[in-house]
């Protein structure tokens, strides 16, 4: 549904009144466009330790416009502070950071750039995950990365993301695709994220199709963020096999019909569903999302037996057998990825959802647990945790609630179904298998939660 003040602070008076009162002022984000080719549309400042020279061996292939900043010259055009163009996106290396005196090198860098970003620019710092360094200075330093990059977050402007990625040994040749993701519009509701890459065998072919000749079955698929789930897996060119109950049929068979996709009607809750839906996939899939769920809000003082046993049924136990069975049965093919849909419910808790966001936060335990013992196949698992998106469901919730939850983030606004579709394609393309055990918020760095 529109968000009417958004529209109203983006207009001439509005935007006036909204600084004058002091309002919060969200703008419009800028989000992947059919047609595009590229993954920034601007200027890429690149700067930072050794890292910085592998960004910048690919970065042509993100923007045509390069440019470096800082003591250490990049083989690229300097960015001039106050001189040089609005920047779009910024990769910061500060892996080589590993003492207290060298964090300095944060406010250096990036305090002349803060007046002099785009808008919905994306910014990224590369670093080193603390655990995997034997120095407690070093380990100490890299820790800083998350305060850091957490709190900048929280200070960026006119739709601006900043995320932390803490590159593993091997992990190098991951970096072009994370890039790709978090540099772009794609990743336009997701910030103040950290995220941990590890070395992965497989790489993707043609970033223009990434998910070509993968087969990806997507549960809950007939409507809402499921819908758009598929259409995303479409898009990026995997072949798309649509799920959801016999009573959601008809919605079902028409989008499998505009997609070119096949369709399976089936209660994913039924003792013999496991049976039916392996029947039903006899080449195998690559990549399962499991994006069905269900509500039943209730305070656990007023909480029915029903209500307990129906969501814990859908949202996690379902889940959880029908992928055993898709391992078990090497219907899901080795290298493959499993994304389960969370929610920051599941991080946070929520007011009368005991037993949603124990669902959800089951899933994300799931994905913690499963993700070494998959790993030895070349298969990822992760959970992606949405906020507040707006869909037929929360334009339902009363107004005070839904604005409230519109507004407790820091980009000031709800995402739409294309977000969280766009963290499940890239969860699913084959180089994410770099990332695997891990819970992606997309929630425009909700102040709710971690």
């Amino acid at each position: 549904m529109s968000d009417r003040y958004i529209d109203f602070a983006n207009s001439s008076l509005g935007h006036r009144l909204v600084a004058a009162i002091g309002l919060p002022s969200p703008v419009r984000l800028e989000r992947w466009q059919a047609g595009r080719l590229r993954p920034v549309d601007g200027a890429l400042l690149i700067g930072g330790g050794p890292l910085a020279a592998k960004v910048l061996a690919f970065a042509n292939k993100l923007t045509e416009a390069i440019f470096s900043y800082g003591p250490e010259p990049l083989v690229a055009p300097a960015w001039i502070p106050g001189h040089g163009p609005k920047l779009k996106a910024v990769v910061f290396d500060a892996s080589a950071l590993a003492h207290t005196d060298q964090l300095k090198q944060l406010r250096e860098f990036f305090q002349p750039l803060l007046k002099n970003l785009d808008h919905s620019a994306h910014l990224v710092i590369l670093g080193r995950a603390p655990q995997n360094l034997s120095d407690p200075f070093a380990a100490s330093a890299q820790r800083a990365l998350e305060g850091f990059s957490r709190s900048l977050a929280k200070e960026l402007r006119n739709g601006g993301t900043l995320q932390l990625l803490y590159v593993g040994d091997g992990a190098e040749d991951q970096l072009e695709g994370a890039l790709r993701f978090f540099l772009s519009p794609k990743s336009a509701y997701i910030s103040g994220q950290v995220i941990r890459l590890e070395a992965c065998t497989t790489q993707v072919q043609d970033w223009t199709r990434p998910l070509a000749g993968h087969k990806a079955l997507v549960t809950g698929a007939a409507r809402g963020i499921g819908a758009s789930i598929a259409e995303t897996l479409a898009r990026d060119g995997a072949e798309v096999i649509l799920l959801d109950v016999p009573q959601a049929k008809a919605d079902l068979d028409a989008l499998a019909a505009r997609l070119g996709a096949r369709s399976i009607a089936l209660d994913i809750c039924a003792e013999d569903a496991t049976t039916q839906l392996i029947e039903q996939l006899p080449n195998g899939i690559d990549i399962v999302v499991h994006n069905a769920g269900i509500t039943r809000d209730k305070t656990l003082a007023n909480m029915t037996p029903q209500y307990w046993d129906a969501v814990l049924a859908v949202n996690l136990n379902a889940p959880q057998v029908l992928t055993k069975a898709l391992l078990d049965s090497g219907t899901l093919h080795d290298n493959g990825r499993v994304v389960l849909l969370a929610s920051i419910s599941g991080i946070a808790g929520n007011r009368g959802q005991t037993n949603y966001a124990a669902s959800k936060a089951g899933l994300i335990g799931l994905a913690q647990a499963w993700a070494p013992l998959l790993g030895e196949r070349g298969i990822s698992i992760n959970a992606v945790a949405p906020g507040f998106i707006e869909t037929q469901m929360t334009a339902h919730i009363p107004f005070a609630l839904r604005e409230a939850g519109r507004r407790m983030s820091s980009l000031g606004q709800g995402g739409i179904p294309q977000d969280v579709a766009e963290a499940v394609a890239w969860l699913g393309q084959p180089g994410s298998g770099a990332v695997s055990g891990q819970a992606l918020r997309v929630c425009g760095q909700s102040l709710l939660g971690a």
